[in-house]
């Protein structure tokens, strides 16, 4: 009797621990089936990771792609030079697939010195200008544009056309226009001149100013404000076909010799290949309609890329410029 009551003391503890076993083993295996359900891998297409976002690739377009920059020289004033460019920095952008910014300063020093920084990646400038910059050895030739057939021009010396002034020597005593100090008819051709006799401006001349721009010095001379200049033959046959009234105010009473046309250029910094793809757009305007319509509209027969001596020959350099 005693043995069977401490059997069965002995067999409630067990009867307790495989209890409490099996509901551990249960709650083991509902949470493993939540756990399941929770973490089962779903169809990859179905799930969007936001880790996983790669970057959208930036849409390029003509904003966002590198300027061409053309800076020009102002041998007009700047809204001539803008009206007169125009169709040439719109044709140029078509056929780069680039923005092209126009770039202007007021002096030809300050563009020679944008050129010289490689700032710009093309400069039309005045001829005074390049052959300032040829012992420094700071430009390419891009290109030279072809003019009634030539590759040259001239300094005239013009005065109101009610003026008894016959030659330069006649203006002794009177104000006179300069174009800008790098200017090759504006200002060295009118100093070469001075030179020749030797005469110095400041005591031949009464007084004396610079416009900063060809066709300023001409409405100088045309209004009476300046009683000679000396200016660019190319703007002063531009001038008067654009206001007729500037020629029957104006004549000229002298001519220089021929100079090379103002060119092209570059810094010799810019890339060589860059160079060479300008250079061939520009040469190859007169073979296409949009390139010729261009032209036409400049005065220009085409551009070609010009041999060294048209800089260098002392006949096409004012007295004392090399």
């Amino acid at each position: 009797m005693k043995i069977k009551r401490l059997n069965r003391s002995l067999e409630r503890p067990y009867l307790f621990i495989t209890a409490i076993i099996f509901l551990m083993l249960c709650s083991a295996i509902l949470s493993g089936c939540r756990d399941n359900q929770i973490s089962s891998p779903q169809p990859e297409g179905d799930i969007i990771h936001l880790d996983r976002l790669a970057p959208l690739q930036p849409v390029k377009n003509a904003q966002q792609k590198k300027k061409f920059k053309v800076a020009i020289a102002a041998i007009l004033s700047p809204r001539g030079t803008v009206d007169s460019y125009q169709p040439l920095l719109d044709y140029l952008q078509g056929r780069l697939a680039r923005p092209v910014q126009l770039v202007q300063r007021r002096t030809y020093g300050e563009i020679n010195d944008l050129v010289a920084r490689n700032a710009v990646d093309i400069a039309f400038i005045c001829t005074g200008a390049y052959l300032s910059s040829l012992p420094k050895k700071l430009m390419t030739l891009v290109a030279v544009p072809r003019i009634n057939g030539k590759l040259t021009y001239n300094a005239l010396i013009i005065v109101p056309t009610h003026a008894r002034t016959q030659t330069f020597a006649d203006l002794r005593g009177h104000v006179f226009a300069f174009t800008d100090p790098l200017s090759n008819t504006g200002y060295l051709y009118p100093m070469s001149l001075l030179a020749k006799h030797g005469w110095k401006p400041e005591t031949f001349f009464r007084r004396t100013m610079f416009t900063y721009s060809h066709d300023h010095s001409i409405a100088a001379v045309a209004e009476s404000v300046a009683d000679g200049a000396s200016v660019d033959s190319l703007v002063y046959a531009y001038a008067i076909r654009r206001d007729p009234s500037l020629g029957r105010k104006t004549r000229v009473i002298l001519r220089s010799q021929n100079f090379g046309m103002p060119p092209v250029v570059a810094s010799v910094r810019a890339d060589k290949k860059e160079i060479s793809a300008i250079r061939h757009i520009l040469v190859s305007m007169d073979r296409n309609s949009k390139g010729r319509r261009v032209l036409e509209k400049l005065g220009i027969d085409g551009f070609v890329f010009p041999e060294k001596n048209l800089y260098t020959d002392r006949a096409l350099c004012p007295t004392g410029v090399r």
